[in-house]
């Protein structure tokens, strides 16, 4: 499969500071990719050179085969870019709005219908400065959209949006990635990457430091599966005795680390046979967030302690 986005090598500098320090990953063509980091890791930076807003130090990046920073003209015309806070004219309304992106891009759009993939119809004629914060998200989704774009830039495009109009979003970026477009996204909602994203890049200080299709990065990196079980301290100090593998207690709750699923038998067995009362249990897996939390609270600890060491 061919990659919509390569990047190699890629740095960016101000004075002594690497806000992106040499960085590679490829994006292919007709997926979802979700780039991932605490605030300050490198992302917006990344992004605007992808997009061409923004000039490289060093390192090679190419997007559907163009330079983004000189042959900014042609690639502005093939994709579609959301920013974060989207803001636009405060008197214009969405369907003038999509009017508007259609003249600029030279393109025939049906803009109703373009704002009911969005969800936004009902407020076709309203104010921008009327729009709640999820709505201007929503439109600027809509206008990412005008120009049929190869690959979509979603920068926290459902910021602000409740449950259901989240999930509505969701099926808009599930759409496009049926329709053969790559989307680029990035997202401060961890679930949200887990579900949409076939591949994954996490950065944190300017460096990547996972990469991968969502389970491959948890399985990489998170922590084994556990069992976990409702019941008395009392409990707990049996099964420590008689398991061979880490037993933890707290707040009435007993968690037993397995190998594999088929630990969990013998697990049981062990409870019955301790014939303590006990009320349930459950498995648990780490999500991508918990693994993410994991890595960068880890790394973070080891700076904190570097620093402070004499």
């Amino acid at each position: 499969m061919p990659n919509a986005i390569v990047v190699h090598g890629l740095t960016k500098r101000y004075d002594t500071l690497a806000a992106v320090d040499g960085i590679d990953f490829t994006v292919p063509e007709g997926k979802v990719f979700a780039f991932l980091g605490p605030n300050g890791a490198g992302k917006t930076t990344t992004v605007e050179i992808l997009e061409g807003l923004r000039n490289r130090t060093t390192g090679d990046v190419t997007v559907l085969g163009f330079d983004p920073w000189t042959d900014g003209m042609p690639l502005h015309k093939v994709i579609g870019v959301i920013p974060q806070d989207f803001r636009f004219f405060e008197k214009i309304t969405p369907k003038e709005a999509v009017e508007y992106y259609a003249t600029l891009f030279d393109v025939k759009v049906d803009p109703m219908r373009l704002l009911e993939r969005v969800a936004l119809a009902d407020k076709a004629h309203a104010h921008f400065d009327t729009l709640s914060g999820g709505q201007k998200q929503k439109l600027g989704l809509a206008l990412a959209l005008v120009s049929s774009p190869k690959i979509c830039f979603l920068d926290e495009p459902t910021t602000g949006l409740d449950p259901q109009a989240r999930r509505g979003i969701w099926d808009v970026i599930r759409d496009l990635r049926r329709e053969g477009r790559t989307v680029f996204l990035t997202t401060h909602y961890l679930e949200e990457a887990e579900l949409l994203a076939d591949q994954v890049a996490i950065i944190h200080k300017g460096k990547i430091i996972a990469e991968g299709t969502p389970a491959e990065i948890i399985r990489d990196h998170g922590r084994p599966e556990r069992l976990v079980v409702e019941g008395p301290p009392s409990l707990g100090e049996f099964l420590k005795k008689r398991l061979d593998r880490p037993v933890t207690v707290e707040d009435g709750h007993i968690t037993i680390q397995m190998r594999d699923k088929s630990d969990a038998l013998t697990v049981l067995r062990a409870i019955e046979e301790s014939g303590i009362p006990w009320k349930g249990f459950a498995t648990v897996s780490d999500t991508l967030e918990d693994v993410f939390v994991g890595m960068v609270g880890r790394m973070d600890d080891g700076i904190m302690r570097s620093e402070a060491a004499p």
